[in-house]
């Protein structure tokens, strides 16, 4: 058993563990007793549990031969996949986290429909621990009650540092993906979805790590142990998962197996955790000190712009129409919300830049005093009524054409001609008035002989 304990590889430990296992109930367990088995099983977990609480409290050295404060070593690699908006690999110990970060519109947020009435959700962490990151065979089913409470834990660590859709108007997902766990996968989904974050370009306000804290309680003296394993988590007398930037705490979690906890052990255990937390945030900026400052080349580009509420229904259009149109011209995804603030998305500046400028052009308002050049779309008796913008007519009178008299407006302008034209009043109703002679030179008078 001695032998055993001091194995340093989970699955190794495991292995040699089973067969202590399979030849005490081979050679204690007895056919003539049915329980026999069940009960040497039993004894053998309890003489386990003892050894590993004894070589703690008694000689602070645990079953991978670390010191109760030392953390396993950590290893981060970020853009480890090249299309993904953002990547990162944590790894801590035999525990490992693949973090990956999606950006995407309003389009993709979240919709919650709760007995509070519906909202929004625009930062989503999904976490997931398939069966082989335990070693075990396992078909792959929905996700459990424990994978929802660690990615809820996870994503209630980040959201303080997420910013705002006014800074940054995306929404954003992380997915973590377990591939080996052996102690806190939870707090490696932290600290992988960070620097995961920060790999898409997402302006977080400051890196946020996690470290699991465990506690031993014996007869003499407790013991606080950092970064636990998974056997220190299920031999030991608490869980408290404790995650946050360098200037404070943004969540944490407690499962506590004995009667009560001291004030001054929970002191000594936040102190630690402090203490693992800023080792850790040093590793991971190593790695990546910063949000980088460029997105992803694969991610979209969000262009926002401002136009009147009640233009909201031209940009739009009957049933759609004219929106439909300015996105097949283009190709981006354009959300438009009560208050006039427009989202125009698309890998392809040229392409939002493009779809602004038609948006603009079917918004913009006739300036005083602004020259335009616009098409003659009809000709009466008295003038002409000239398209200046997109829905934009301005009437330009007979008297406006040109310095000299003119008998009858064909004899100048034609339907579809286009002319320079200056905006010379625009009356309460919005009534635009246009003049071509304001642009051109009077030709002064001959002088009579």
């Amino acid at each position: 058993m001695e032998e055993a304990v001091r194995i340093p590889d989970k699955l190794q430990r495991q292995e040699a563990l089973d067969r202590l296992k399979e030849e005490a109930v081979e050679h204690l367990a007895s056919a003539e007793e049915p329980d026999s088995a069940r009960v040497v099983s039993e004894a053998f977990f309890q003489i386990e549990k003892e050894l590993v609480r004894g070589m703690i409290l008694r000689d602070n050295r645990r079953v991978d031969g670390r010191q109760p404060q030392q953390i396993r070593p950590i290893y981060a690699k970020v853009g480890i996949l090249p299309r993904a908006h953002g990547s990162a690999l944590f790894v801590r110990g035999e525990t490992q986290a693949l973090t990956v970060t999606t950006l995407g519109t309003a389009e993709d947020e979240q919709k919650i429909d709760a007995l509070e009435g519906e909202s929004y959700k625009a930062f989503m962490l999904h976490y997931n621990f398939p069966p082989f990151s335990v070693g075990e065979v396992k078909p792959l089913r929905a996700p459990s009650r424990r994978e929802i409470g660690h990615g809820v834990l996870a994503e209630r660590a980040l959201k303080p540092v997420i910013p705002s859709k006014d800074d940054f108007p995306y929404t954003i997902r992380v997915v973590s993906d377990i591939l080996e766990s052996n102690g806190s996968s939870s707090m490696a989904t932290v600290c992988g979805a960070s620097l995961s974050l920060m790999d898409a370009g997402v302006p977080i306000k400051a890196p946020v790590a996690g470290i699991a804290m465990g506690l031993v309680v014996g007869p003499e003296r407790t013991v606080i142990l950092t970064d636990i394993l998974g056997l220190e988590d299920h031999l030991g007398d608490m869980d408290f998962k404790v995650t946050g930037t360098a200037q404070g705490i943004t969540a944490f979690q407690m499962d506590v197996k004995t009667a009560g906890i001291s004030r001054e052990v929970l002191r000594e255990a936040l102190q630690r955790a402090r203490e693992g937390r800023l080792y850790i945030l040093q590793k991971m900026r190593e790695v990546l000190p910063e949000p980088r400052a460029n997105l992803a080349p694969h991610a979209p580009r969000i262009f926002t712009m401002q136009i009147k509420p009640e233009k909201i229904g031209d940009v739009i259009g009957t049933g759609g129409k004219v929106i439909r149109s300015i996105v097949e011209q283009t190709g981006v995804k354009i959300d438009i919300e009560d208050t006039g603030l427009v989202r125009i998305a698309s890998v392809d500046e040229a392409s939002a830049m493009r779809a602004k400028e038609i948006i603009e052009g079917i918004v913009a308002e006739a300036e005083l005093g602004k020259v335009y050049k616009g098409v003659v779309r009809r000709i009466t008796d008295f003038g002409a009524f000239v398209e200046i913008l997109p829905g934009v007519d301005g009437l330009l009178h007979i008297s406006q054409i040109s310095h000299r008299r003119i008998k009858k407006v064909e004899d100048v302008l034609k339907v579809g001609q286009e002319v320079q034209v200056k905006v010379i009043e625009i009356d309460k109703l919005g009534r635009v008035r246009l003049s071509m002679k304001e642009l051109q030179q009077r030709v002064p008078a001959r002088p009579r002989r």
